[in-house]
């Protein structure tokens, strides 16, 4: 192949390589102005990145997902099925997108309790006026060798701020805890000088995390699965978190 040749030929590939990278950005900007337009009450988007179909663009607004064509003329918002292996693409972005490093989570501001060696380990964010906070906080009581951080969470409204404080300024914070959410005795109101910051750091934490509801629990492998769950389907998650390193 002559020298001109080759020079045509790499020339033609530059080319090539600008026209296909060229289009993926000008549709960016496309997605991120008309969406950005038609929807002021929507957050700023995050990112927006192709799909394995031609033309279909996802938009990411923190760990929500969307669908949209290449000029953002249309908002999609549903799940995406890859059929040959039944996989659901949304899901599995969304669970790799919400997981958080379990190891930089700060377990001095929860309150901890422990059953058998505790060996496993699982975070909760809950809220103490939290029905299903309840029920999953009596499940546990049928899981071995567990230790239990309890972030308080109390964005329920009513008096969530009020029973939290009165629970984590309590001299002995986890019976408080377990009595009220297991055996339903109130704690008692909490009476003179308490440091409560960790309550407010438990709040950015769930915000920073976009935890919008109670209870969320973290496995050691960074999953973050909402809503409570059985005795036997806790047993399950703790199996694969310990196929999966963190």
């Amino acid at each position: 192949m002559s020298s001109l040749l080759r020079f045509l030929c790499r020339s033609l590939l530059a080319l090539m390589a600008l026209a296909a990278f060229v289009p993926a950005h000008a549709d960016e900007a496309a997605i991120r102005k008309a969406i950005g337009e038609r929807f002021t009450d929507f957050p700023k988007i995050d990112e927006v990145s192709k799909t394995p179909i031609p033309g279909l663009y996802e938009v990411r607004f923190g760990t929500d997902i969307f669908y949209t064509d290449e000029g953002g003329n249309y908002l999609i918002e549903g799940q995406m099925i890859e059929t040959k292996t039944r996989t659901n693409v949304t899901e599995a972005r969304i669970a790799k997108l919400s997981q958080i490093d379990f190891a930089s989570l700060p377990l001095k501001d929860a309150i901890v309790w422990k059953q058998g060696t505790g060996a496993r380990k699982l975070v909760v964010f809950a809220d103490p006026n939290c029905g299903y906070c309840k029920r999953f906080e009596r499940e546990l009581q049928n899981v071995k060798d567990v230790t239990v951080y309890t972030f308080l969470y109390p964005i329920l409204g009513g008096d969530s701020p009020d029973k939290s404080r009165n629970i984590w300024c309590a001299k002995d914070n986890t019976k408080a805890w377990r009595e009220w959410m297991v055996d339903g005795t109130a704690p008692a109101r909490a009476m003179g000088q308490c440091d409560t910051a960790a309550l407010a750091r438990n709040v950015e934490l769930g915000r920073k995390h976009h935890v919008s509801g109670t209870p969320a629990l973290v496995f050691e492998d960074g999953r973050r699965i909402p809503g409570a769950m059985q005795s036997d389907q806790l047993e399950k998650q703790f199996l694969t978190a310990m196929r999966k390193p963190g």
